[in-house]
């Protein structure tokens, strides 16, 4: 046996080739133990190359203990052990391999492989997870029948779960059992998964549209039981969307998913066993607010949604992520959409877009939806191919229209189930499902950053023409984008103006269109006008570009006020007062006094008192740009002066509508029990913003409204909105809250998040200090994804001014804890890094502090891969 080692080197798109050999068959074995499992897998395997390949497995973190070809063992001669890889020198062309390995998922911190969480043994295996189960092809074009036997001690683990079907369970002497399980379906394996624990279950059924019964089971520790209904019944939701928007039903007799509390995703597909974060699993009224019931739903629809896209048809390789993620967030969004309000799901996918991918895209990680190459590709599971990736999606489906895209989907089922493909397969079966040249479209998947949308009106009073022309850019000489523009024109009125473009026949003026750009600059002649119109463009955010438009105050005002358009509505909410907060920032700068503009409180006013339009919207279009987004907006970013200006206006608008905004506090108290019914969320979510601003006037008497509520309250929802206003004033209801809530949920550990987030999202004084305290506080952990973020991700991102301290205190914290994380989770180290990637944007002192930070990070000996590409790009 000789051994060998490499240094990692970037995998590139270009590089791909098809593996040399298939393996059509996995039978594993695994007799469970937290420090010594044993893993015998047996893999029937041919060849699919030119004769005299190397057949090279991979394997990582793995005692091997024996191989055998076609039941002989192999000596240390008949292969090569590198230090992540297993190689057998041209073997047959088909042939049986028996592998025999050990793993000690107990000390598996990664939480990558087969790892144990809470006493129960879990996996997850992508993108490149399974290498650390056993050596394999472990690559996702390489698609295999699995059947897997399970073997542990029963009173430990009663609950012995793989993919597919159970086919049978035997007690064996010793007080063990062996459960064996069979997938009938071909998948990668990065869908594989295993479960074992004492878990108790919550049990559901569903019947599909042709009349089968498939059993629905959640997994969860035995108190978590009765927070289980939502998701049992998000999951039957999603099933019967599913059938009847795709036509598409589900493949097997049983539907598990599993919560688990250390978990570094949000949930995983794996092939008829999902698991998932607790957190998008368990939701009751007491201990879950309207926005995490919303996310279990969406979360558990997206996780169902996989069975097709993403298992049934899988990606090629892991260059096409986005063929399986951007197309079912897109499918998720349409569900929610469905299930709730189109406008409060859209603006709020428009705004993670904006907040999470829009820096991204301006920084040092920019990729295409489909990157070129990587280091790590759990590094590539990103807004861009998620968010970006969904847009894409959603752009086609503006373009043929939503029976034109179920055709395409038929399409790329009948020419694909079962097979790994590309984004490029995906669009060609759009194309001819439909008729149409989706050629230039490719663009979307080749081209980094977001493009900018430069838009020009000129009206003719003599002729009734308006003229739009509309210009995109993209910072470099790539070829023009494929950009679908829905648009109206607003007459002086508040109606939509009928659009007939010139040369058109006289009937054919919808009000609402869609033009498609595909040049770098294009106009557009609109005519029969009887008055100049205002433009209301990218209506529902018809395409992921930055909009530059002249458009005034007044302007933006009037179309927050009446664009029939939701989401415009709302977005020219947020382009009037980002563009008000932007000159607050700037004025004090330079240290002169601030002001109000009264336009922006009159326009608040008309939204308040708004009763046409529902809570939810109402409270979306009340909430203020947040510091990250202004941020994106300056040349250089100035984190004190955003802060400084967006606490004043909340002030000032709390001081100026202070009449109604009590009045509708008090006109939404609740009348009845918590309820996930529309009206009660609508109502809460006014409320609370309502709240919101009224506890920035540090008065006795809005503070107790806040005290009241949360005293007083019979949910999770109205006691964190509660929570996360009294934390921001310096007042004894501070301390007393944050201690009845500790005392009350103490043993509930995603409600104890929600406690360090709050405090690590506050803006009071002292905001490094109280992140280091919070760090030492004994319920604290760096081992626990969800833990950590509430305290690492919520501090940067919900509290930017304190992390960006001048003295450089918060970024030295936040290094701290990434250097110690990083030798367990690398995953989690990495994600962690991104508030430093934009450091170039910053002043000179505060660049250079971050900087030292990035540089010391880098120096750290045994660097995962992770965190050293991710910091490399961001010095570089």
């Amino acid at each position: 046996m000789s051994v060998t080692t490499a240094p990692p080197e970037p995998i590139l798109r270009s590089n791909y080739r098809p593996s040399d050999y298939q393996i059509e068959t996995v039978d594993l074995h695994f007799e469970l133990d937290e420090l010594k499992t044993r893993v015998r897998s047996s893999m029937a395997i041919r060849r699919a190359g030119e004769p005299g390949a190397d057949l090279v497995l991979q394997g990582e973190e793995l005692t091997l203990l024996s191989v055998a070809l076609d039941g002989e063992t192999l000596d240390e001669g008949a292969y090569t052990l590198g230090e992540d890889t297993l190689t057998l020198h041209s073997p047959p062309d088909s042939f049986c391999l028996q592998i025999e390995v050990q793993v000690a998922p107990a000390e598996n911190k990664a939480l990558s492989g087969l790892y144990v969480s809470g006493g129960n043994f879990c996996t997850q295996c992508e993108a490149e997870g399974f290498r650390r189960i056993t050596y394999f092809l472990d690559r996702p074009d390489v698609m295999a029948r699995y059947s897997v036997t399970i073997e542990g001690d029963r009173e430990r683990y009663p609950v012995m779960l793989s993919n597919g079907n159970r086919i049978e369970t035997e007690a064996l002497e010793g007080g063990r059992q062996r459960v064996r399980w069979e997938d009938p379906f071909p998948k990668p394996s990065y869908l594989f998964a295993l479960v074992a624990g004492d878990l108790a279950c919550h049990k559901g059924a569903y019947r599909t549209g042709s009349g089968r019964d498939v059993e629905l089971e959640l997994f969860v520790a035995e108190r978590d039981l009765y927070k289980c209904p939502h998701a049992m019944q998000s999951l039957q939701r999603a099933m019967r969307w599913d059938e009847e928007v795709f036509g598409l039903e589900y493949d097997l007799n049983i539907y598990m998913v599993v919560a688990v509390s250390d978990f570094n995703m949000g949930a995983m597909e794996n092939k008829g066993l999902n698991i998932f974060n607790s957190k998008y699993v368990l939701a009751a009224a007491d201990t879950a607010t309207d926005a995490d019931f919303e996310n279990v739903e969406g979360i558990i629809g997206h996780e169902y949604f996989h069975n097709w896209t993403g298992n049934r048809v899988t990606c090629r390789d892991w260059f096409q992520l986005t063929l399986k993620e951007g197309l079912t967030v897109f499918r998720d969004q349409e569900f929610s959409s469905d299930m709730g309000s189109r406008a409060v799901t859209r603006i709020g996918e428009v705004r993670k877009l904006r907040a999470g991918q829009y820096p991204e895209d301006a920084g040092p990680m920019s990729h295409p939806i489909r990157p070129e190459s990587y280091i790590e590709m759990d590094n590539f599971y990103t807004a861009t191919v998620y968010c970006k990736g969904a847009e894409v999606i959603r752009m086609i489906h503006t373009l043929v229209g939503a029976d034109g895209f179920r055709k395409g989907m038929d399409r790329y089922f009948e020419r694909h189930d079962g097979q790994a493909v590309t984004c490029d397969d995906f669009r060609a079966a759009m194309a001819d499902a439909n008729g149409v040249d989706l050629g230039p479209f490719e663009q979307w998947y080749v081209q980094s950053g977001t493009p900018r949308l430069k838009v020009k009106g000129e009206w003719d009073e003599a002729s009734g023409e308006f003229s739009l022309t509309l210009a995109q850019q993209s910072g470099d000489d790539s070829p023009p984008l494929h950009i679908p523009v829905r648009l109206g024109l607003v007459g002086s009125d508040g109606r939509d103006c009928p659009l007939r473009l010139r040369g058109e026949a006289e009937d054919s003026a919808p009000t609402e269109r869609v033009l498609e750009l595909l040049e770098r600059e294009q106009t557009f002649v609109f005519t029969g006008l009887t008055a100049k119109p205002l433009p209301s463009l990218l209506r529902g955010f018809s395409a992921p570009v930055l909009l530059e438009m002249e458009r005034s105050r007044e302007e933006l005002a009037f179309l927050l006020a009446h664009d029939s358009d939701s989401f415009n509505r709302w977005d020219a909410g947020q382009e009037l007062f980002a563009d008000a907060l932007l000159e607050l920032a700037a004025a004090s700068a330079k240290g002169e006094e601030l002001e109000l503009d009264p336009q922006l409180a009159e326009a608040f006013g008309r939204v308040l008192s708004d009763e046409s339009v529902d809570g939810s919207l109402r409270a979306l279009a009340l909430t203020l740009p947040s510091e990250g987004e202004l941020a994106q907006r300056m040349e250089v970013i100035e984190p004190e002066h955003l802060h400084l200006a967006r606490e004043f206006m909340r002030h000032a608008l709390a001081q100026a509508l202070r009449a109604p905004l009590v009045e509708i506090y008090a006109a939404l108290a609740p009348t009845g029990p918590y309820t996930t019914e529309a009206e009660d969320i609508h109502r809460r979510r006014l409320r609370n913003c309502a709240l919101a601003y009224l506890t920035t006037l540090a008065e006795d008497e809005t503070t107790a409204m806040a005290w009241e509520q949360f005293q007083a309250t019979d949910n999770m929802t109205d006691s964190q909105a509660a929570l996360a206003c009294l934390v921001e004033l310096d007042v004894p209801q501070r301390a007393e809250a944050l201690a009845e809530f500790y005392s009350r949920w103490a043993t509930d550990a995603l409600v104890i998040d929600k406690w360090f987030s709050v405090q690590a999202g506050s803006s009071m004084p002292g905001s490094v200090q109280r992140m280091r305290e919070l760090a030492s506080h004994p319920e604290f952990s760096l081992a626990n994804p969800n833990r950590a973020r509430s305290v690492l991700t919520f501090f940067p991102s919900m509290n930017p001014a304190g992390f960006h301290e001048a003295d450089g205190s918060g970024y030295a914290f936040l290094a701290d804890n990434i250097l110690a994380i990083d030798g367990n989770n690398p995953q989690l180290a990495a994600r962690l890094v991104g508030p430093f990637l934009l450091w170039k944007r910053y002043d000179q002192g505060r660049a250079g502090l971050m900087k030292s930070e990035l540089e010391r990070i880098l120096s750290a000996s045994s660097l995962s891969k992770n965190t050293l590409e991710i910091v490399t790009r961001a010095l570089s």
